[in-house]
């Protein structure tokens, strides 16, 4: 299967290789305790020296921080608390310079309460009452469904102020815009170019398989066990246990990517996280194309396991492997190497050297080329309302989110100078990045290497044809315009018989290998032929 020939966005490659970085938990300049604009632009060289062809900045919008900034309440303000905009403008010089490109998310399914569109549609003002999705209740005074919110609440939410109900499928504080007024999307574009004025070079849009729901607003049926399994979230969620046949509709909003690539231009790069659950890869192929999105992210990986059975699923079901981003870590996903592993400097290792293979583009989140861990943090450290419903067994986003660490010289690691950061401090069991640089056999020199190699031997464009594919080995051969590469990955905790070229040369081990005839436990080699 080869990867869909596409050609470049304006600066970025075909396939990139995309940090992702989490403002609040990168690096504070201020001594406040929380990351912000200028620690960002400090730390850039750090990313690039990484080797990756840009970044994509989570939210810096005005926002209360309901939902960690994915509750913006001005789309085209930076918060105060992140800095200001020739902040703004400072770090985006400062990537190019470097190299970078820069993506910033675009949360455009809802906004805050807080949003001045809101407190306006909720007045009734003619130009905003039915920028959101409002509804009269039922006869009963129910809400018009019984659909269920991503949070495991119900999705409709009262409000007196104006006597209806309006649609929130995140959190109360995030009502849902509605995508079919012709006001609503012309703010939308507008966002987006004054955006593009500013030099950002990319867009990653957030829940971008939500903003259509049928009008007539149906039940949603129950889901079987098989449909479960396939859709996001903790088994004990209720939006787990209802398809989403109604309050999601990937035909429109498909359609809406054809909109958002108008609007943006063919020079930026546009990526999408599918958060459609069932059929997620089928989805992703309908998002993306040359008049529509670059690339999409599904959450197939990240909470079914990076195993041989997986991934071939995953490709068996693409069109061609170059719109699926390839990703383990995020903002909202536990940090994987602890999650599918035992938080190793090994398992990191093995996870990048699979991922850096695989044709198509590469998400990586801050943090991990830190072999960076997933920490249990106290209830009484948690700020996150989705961790904080399910505690004692939450999603973990906000372990996901705790702050870099730049040194080991003070328990704040580099990251602020003050003695309380807004989430705890965790120290990856290799220290932070100034020892991880100094040291040839750190996680994050291997990082270096592999997204160097994975360059160098075209594997982001190349063509793979898998061989074995079970629970804990995947082997296939990646042909590329400038080698062919055998990648072997042994997931598992035992040794794994292999047959490795005899003509082959093997350029990278994520592990000591002691048997010609054995891939070692928790390892990746590529051969190249």
């Amino acid at each position: 299967m080869a990867a869909k020939a596409r050609p470049p966005r304006g600066n970025w490659p075909a396939n990139p290789v995309i940090y992702q970085i989490y403002p609040r938990s990168f690096q504070d300049s201020a001594g406040t305790g929380e990351g912000d604009l200028p620690g960002i632009t400090r730390r850039l060289d750090h990313v690039a020296r990484l080797g990756v062809d840009g970044i994509w900045l989570s939210p810096f919008f005005t926002s209360p921080l309901c939902d960690g900034g994915y509750d913006v309440a001005n789309h085209v303000e930076v918060d105060p608390r992140f800095g200001t905009m020739a902040d703004f403008d400072a770090l985006v010089s400062r990537a190019h310079d470097l190299g970078l490109s820069v993506m910033i998310d675009q949360v455009f399914n809802h906004t805050s309460d807080q949003h001045p569109w809101f407190k306006a549609s909720l007045d009734r003002d003619p130009e905003f009452e039915d920028f959101y999705v409002w509804a009269d209740a039922r006869a009963d005074g129910s809400p018009p469904s019984n659909w269920i919110a991503y949070f495991g609440h119900p999705a409709w939410q009262w409000h007196a102020q104006r006597g209806q109900y309006c649609l929130h499928q995140f959190l109360p504080c995030q009502p849902g815009l509605n995508h079919r007024d012709d006001a609503v999307r012309a703010a939308l574009q507008e966002t987006t170019s004054f955006w593009r004025a500013r030099g950002v070079d990319g867009f990653r849009f957030d829940a971008i398989t939500s903003v259509f729901f049928d009008p007539d607003f149906p039940d949603n049926p129950p889901a079987d066990d098989a449909a479960r399994a396939l859709i996001p979230g903790p088994r004990n969620n209720p939006f787990t246990m209802q398809r989403h046949d109604h309050d999601m509709l990937p035909k429109e909003c498909a359609a809406f990517t054809r909109d958002i690539r108008e609007w943006c231009g063919s020079d930026t790069y546009l990526l999408g996280e599918i958060n459609q659950g069932p059929g997620s890869i089928e989805v992703l192929t309908k998002f993306t194309g040359p008049d529509r999105l670059d690339a999409g992210y599904t959450i197939d990986l990240p909470e079914r396991g990076l195993s041989g059975t997986i991934i071939k699923d995953v490709l068996d079901r693409l069109d061609a492997p170059g719109p699926m981003a390839w990703w383990l870590s995020s903002h909202d996903q536990p940090r994987q190497v602890t999650r599918a592993g035992d938080g190793s400097a090994r398992d990191a290792r093995m996870m990048i050297a699979i991922l850096c293979a695989l044709p198509g583009p590469v998400l990586l989140y801050q943090g991990e080329e830190l072999g960076m861990i997933q920490p249990d943090l106290p209830r009484d450290a948690l700020t996150d309302p989705f961790d904080l419903a399910y505690w004692p067994d939450p999603p973990g986003r906000d372990g996901a989110r705790t702050p870099m660490v730049w040194d080991d010289t003070t328990d704040q690691g580099g990251f602020s100078t003050a003695s309380d950061t807004w989430l705890p401090v965790i120290h990856p069991p290799g220290g932070g990045a100034t020892r991880q640089w100094a040291d040839p056999g750190s996680v994050l020199r291997f990082y270096e290497t592999v997204i160097a190699q994975r360059r160098a031997l075209g594997l982001a464009d190349g063509q793979i044809a898998v061989q074995v594919a079970d629970d804990t080995l995947f082997v296939a051969r990646i042909t590329t315009a400038d080698a062919t590469v055998s990648l072997y990955a042994n997931t598992g905790e035992q040794p794994r018989a292999v047959d490795l070229p005899p003509d082959g040369h093997r350029m990278l081990s994520s592990a000591e290998q002691t048997d010609k005839g054995q891939i070692a436990p928790r390892s990746t080699i590529w051969v190249v032929i």
